[in-house]
């Protein structure tokens, strides 16, 4: 009996240690994601400056457009027409001037 209650004492002492060791609970939740590190740039080389006359600007002569061409037709036949009336007129004008003839014909 002795053995018995030597192993419910130790039994005992187990469990009310175990007790105090886990009196605490932890919740720990991980993302694989490294920690941000701040690297310097890189130093940028640039060619040094080139110091030139400004270019010269010559504004070019503006656009002339003509008017755009126009053919009144039946002015230029109305104008033939009294042309060749008024030729007419001048050729028997002058035939009866020539020769003294006040005929029509």
């Amino acid at each position: 009996m002795q053995k018995h209650l030597a192993l419910c004492a130790l039994a005992a002492i187990a469990a009310l240690s175990s007790q105090a060791a886990l009196a605490g609970v932890d919740v720990g939740i991980g993302i694989g994601i490294p920690a941000p590190v701040y690297v310097a740039p890189a130093p940028v080389y640039a060619p040094a400056p080139v110091y030139a006359p400004a270019p010269v600007y010559v504004e070019p002569q503006p656009v002339v457009v003509a008017p755009g061409y126009y053919d009144d037709w039946r002015a230029r036949k109305w104008q033939e027409k009294q042309w060749r009336e008024q030729r007419k007129w001048e050729r028997k004008y002058w035939k009866h001037r020539r020769h003294d003839d006040d005929d029509d014909d």
